[in-house]
C-alpha cells in the first residue's frame, strides 16, 4: 500500500546539501519529515487525494536555517525597545529617548538597544547627564550594540543604588566622572546587572508572548532555529511555549557559568531534550568586547598604551569550569574577542583535549566551541584545527565594527579579525549567527556579509573590507545549516533536505545560488517551514 505524502513541493530548485544528489526539483512530506526526494515525475507518485501539491514556479529551497549564536530574550525584548542601531550622533540617540519619554507614565523604565560612542563625531562615552536631560522622570537603561555596556540616567543608579561608594564586581567596572560619582556607563555584565536588577521583571508568561511574537521576526527572516545564550528566565519561558505547543522554532540552549551545578546536580548533560528545545553546552566569557574596549588584547590597543582590556573569567577558573563540565557531559562555548582571549581559551581547550583523551571521551562527544573568534594572533591560527574546535563567528560583525578594528586594532592585526576564511581554510568547522540584538539579525543578511564583506550601501570597497576574508557562497550555506546541527548532535535529522530528515526549509525568491553579491542582500524570504507547517510566507 502507497504511503501518500501531505505535501508535495514542486518546480522549485530544492538545494539539498546532499552530495550525492545536491539539486532537485521536488520534495515529499508526511508528519513533519521529507519523504522522498526527486524530479517532479518522481515525486507525482506519491499524490494521493488528500494530498496538497504547491508550485514553487523556480524558486529556490535551502534547508532551515539557523541562527548559531542569539540572546532570545533580548531579542524579544527588543522588539519594543528603542532601537539605537545605526544612529549617527549621541544627539540622534537622545532624541529617540526623549520620544520615548514622551508617551510613557513617569517611573516606567525606558530601555534600548544599539548605540555605538565610537561611530559618532565624538567618541567618548555617554554619561547620565546627557540622559537626565531628555528623560528626568524616566529611569533609563540603554544596551550598547556589543552588549558589553549600558548607558543609564541618574535615576536609574538611584533607584538601583549605585553611587560613588559602589565598587564593581571582578571582571567589570564603572566608569567615574571627575568627582569620582558613576558617569551613567556601566561595563561588562556583572556591573550592567547592578542596574539590570533593578527594572521589574516580567512574569514567566509575559515574557514568552513576547517571545511567541518573536518567533514572527524570525520566520520572515528565513530562520527555523537558533542556538541562545541568555539566562534561565528565557529557559524557563521557552518550556512555557513548548507546554502550551507554541514553539515553532528550534532551540539549543546553552546553559551560563552561575548555573552550572545545578546543572550537573541534577545530572543533565548535552543533548537533554528533544528535537524541539536541548540542552547544549557550558557558556563561558573569557572577556569583554571591542566596543567599549574590554577584549583581552596581547598589546595595548592603538593609541591606547595602557589598555589590553578586561579578564572576565580569569584563565584558572575557566579551566576548572570546562574540565568539570566535559567530565560530567557537557561541551563548552567560550567567548572570546581579544587575541588574548582567545589564545586563553585555546590553552584551556587543550586542558580539556588532554582529560577527555585521559578518560577515553571522543572529541566528537565533546563538540567544544569558540564563540566570535574576532581577533586570533597569527601563532594561534591552526589551534582551533588541532583541537577539533568549533568556530562560531557573526559575519554581521565584519561589517558593522570594521571602522572600529580598523581604529583601535589597527592595520597589523586587522587581517587576522573577523576572518572565517582563516579557519575554514584549516579544515575548522565553522557556524555562523548574528549575535542578535546586539547586531542585525537574518541568515540572508549574514550570508551577504559574509560572501561580499560589504555594508548594505557598499562600504567599505568594491571587495569587501580584507577581502581575503572573504568566503564563498556554498560555505556560508554550510554554516547556517549543517555546522549548526552538528553541534546540536542532530547532524541526521536537520541540515539538509534528504528522506528521514525533518521538514525545516526556506524558499527564497529567484535562483538564490546564481545570484551576484548585491542581489545577496536583497533576496527576498517566500516562504519558512518548520516540522513541515508553513510559518510564514506565502505558501500557508
Amino acid at each position: 500500500m502507497t504511503l501518500y505524502a501531505d505535501l508535495l513541493l514542486f518546480i522549485g530548485d530544492v538545494v539539498t546539501r546532499d552530495e550525492r544528489q545536491p539539486r532537485v526539483s521536488a520534495l515529499a512530506i508526511r508528519s513533519g519529515r521529507i519523504v522522498a526526494a526527486g524530479d517532479d515525475g518522481e515525486i507525482a507518485v506519491l499524490r494521493g487525494p488528500r494530498t496538497q501539491a504547491q508550485d514553487l514556479h523556480g524558486a529556490t529551497v535551502l534547508p532551515g536555517m539557523v541562527d548559531a549564536h542569539l540572546h532570545w530574550h533580548r531579542f524579544s525584548e527588543s522588539l519594543a525597545a528603542v532601537n539605537l542601531f545605526q544612529v549617527p550622533t549621541k544627539e540622534a540617540a537622545l532624541e529617540r529617548v526623549r520620544e520615548r519619554a514622551a508617551v510613557l507614565p513617569p517611573g516606567r523604565w525606558i530601555t534600548g538597544f544599539g548605540w555605538v560612542q565610537d561611530l559618532w563625531p565624538d567618541p567618548r562615552f555617554p554619561t547620565a547627564a546627557d540622559l537626565d536631560a531628555v528623560a528626568p522622570e524616566h529611569p533609563v537603561f540603554l544596551r550598547a550594540r556589543s552588549g558589553h555596556a549600558v548607558w543609564v540616567n541618574s535615576l536609574a543608579l538611584r533607584l538601583a543604588g549605585v553611587d560613588a561608594s559602589t565598587v564593581a564586581p571582578e571582571g567589570s567596572e564603572i566608569l567615574h566622572d571627575e568627582h569620582g560619582n558613576p558617569s551613567g556607563v556601566l561595563l561588562e555584565w556583572d556591573a550592567m546587572l547592578l542596574v539590570e536588577r533593578a527594572i521589574p521583571l516580567p512574569s514567566v508568561d509575559e515574557t514568552a508572548d513576547a517571545m511567541q511574537e518573536a518567533q514572527k521576526a524570525a520566520w520572515s527572516l528565513g530562520m527555523t532555529g537558533l542556538h541562545d545564550f541568555d539566562d534561565q528566565e528565557c529557559f524557563a519561558a521557552l518550556q512555557r511555549l513548548r507546554e502550551r505547543g507554541q514553539l515553532g522554532l528550534r532551540f539549543l540552549k546553552n546553559v551560563n557559568h552561575k548555573y552550572l551545578d545545578s546543572l550537573l546536580d541534577l545530572g543533565v548533560r548535552w543533548g537533554y531534550g528533544d528535537e524541539w528545545l536541548r540542552i547544549g553546552g557550558l557558556k563561558l566569557f573569557a572577556d569583554g568586547a571591542l566596543g567599549p574596549h574590554t577584549a583581552l588584547m596581547i598589546d595595548p590597543y592603538e593609541c591606547e598604551p595602557d589598555n589590553r582590556g578586561i579578564v572576565v573569567v580569569p584563565k584558572e577558573a575557566m579551566a576548572e569550569a570546562v574540565l568539570k563540565a566535559t567530565e560530567a557531559g557537557l561541551p563548552a562555548t567560550v567567548h572570546a574577542i581579544g587575541d588574548r582571549a582567545v589564545h586563553d581559551v585555546l590553552d584551556v581547550y587543550a586542558l580539556a583535549r588532554a582529560r577527555e583523551a585521559e578518560l577515553g571521551i571522543p572529541r566528537a562527544a565533546r563538540r567544544h566551541r569558540i564563540e566570535h573568534v574576532q581577533l586570533i594572533h597569527r601563532s594561534d591560527v591552526g589551534r582551533l584545527a588541532e583541537l577539533d574546535l568549533i568556530a562560531s563567528m557573526q559575519p554581521i560583525h565584519a561589517t558593522s565594527d570594521y571602522p572600529v578594528a580598523d581604529r583601535y586594532w589597527g592595520p597589523k592585526r586587522v587581517p587576522y579579525s573577523y576572518n572565517p576564511r582563516l579557519q575554514l581554510d584549516q579544515g575548522v568547522m565553522v557556524a555562523f549567527g548574528s549575535d542578535a540584538p546586539y547586531d542585525v539579525p537574518g541568515p540572508l543578511i549574514g550570508i551577504h556579509a559574509a560572501v561580499t564583506r560589504r555594508r548594505a550601501d557598499g562600504s567599505p570597497t568594491p571587495d569587501g573590507w580584507t577581502p581575503s576574508a572573504r568566503v564563498t557562497l556554498e560555505q556560508a550555506i554550510r554554516a547556517f545549516t549543517v555546522v549548526p546541527a552538528y553541534i546540536a548532535g542532530l547532524e541526521h535529522e536537520f541540515g539538509r533536505l534528504l528522506p528521514g530528515f525533518h521538514a525545516d526549509l526556506v524558499v527564497v525568491e529567484g535562483d538564490y545560488l546564481a545570484m551576484q553579491d548585491d542581489e545577496l542582500r536583497t533576496a527576498r524570504v517566500l516562504g519558512t517551514m518548520v516540522d513541515g507547517l508553513w510559518r510564514y510566507g506565502e505558501f500557508g
